[in-house]
């Protein structure tokens, strides 16, 4: 037997600790969890969370640490700077009734401490999506007026 874990050590030289997978279930986990976050997260805002400044507020994605004690929670928010300013004033409010939910609902030992984070993507998306139908819309007006 110990032949045969030396052997398959000496194949594979990633799994040298451990030798049979254990190492990959440590990488799976976080990311189970940041799921699990994201999707109570967003269920969290969408049904239960009276508060009119997060009304707008999408969860994009969630990262959890390996030892799973903190969680950075990427939202997005379309509209101004005035906006943005209220769902991270909202999201702050909120954070510990978000955290104490997550206790009861992940049955975990340690409840993750929460970051939220502002992903600029949509926002950027949303300009470009608006800068391509102005170009768009100048291309149709030239051709149309020669």
């Amino acid at each position: 037997m110990q032949a045969g874990i030396k052997k398959m050590m000496a194949t594979h030289p990633k799994k040298t600790q451990y030798p049979f997978g254990r190492e990959t279930l440590g990488h799976k986990r976080p990311k189970r969890v940041a799921d699990m976050i994201k999707n109570e997260i967003a269920l969290l805002l969408l049904h239960k969370v009276k508060d009119p400044r997060l009304a707008q507020v999408v969860i994009v994605d969630a990262e959890v640490t390996r030892d799973l004690r903190k969680a950075i929670i990427y939202y997005s928010i379309l509209g101004d700077e005035e906006e943005r300013k209220n769902a991270v004033e909202g999201l702050a409010r909120a954070k510990g009734f978000i955290r104490s939910h997550l206790a009861r609902e992940l049955g975990m030992r340690f409840t993750p401490d929460l970051i939220f984070k502002l992903d600029l993507s949509m926002a950027h998306q949303q300009e470009m999506e608006r800068l391509l139908k102005e170009i768009r819309t100048d291309v149709e007006s030239s051709e149309t007026g020669s």
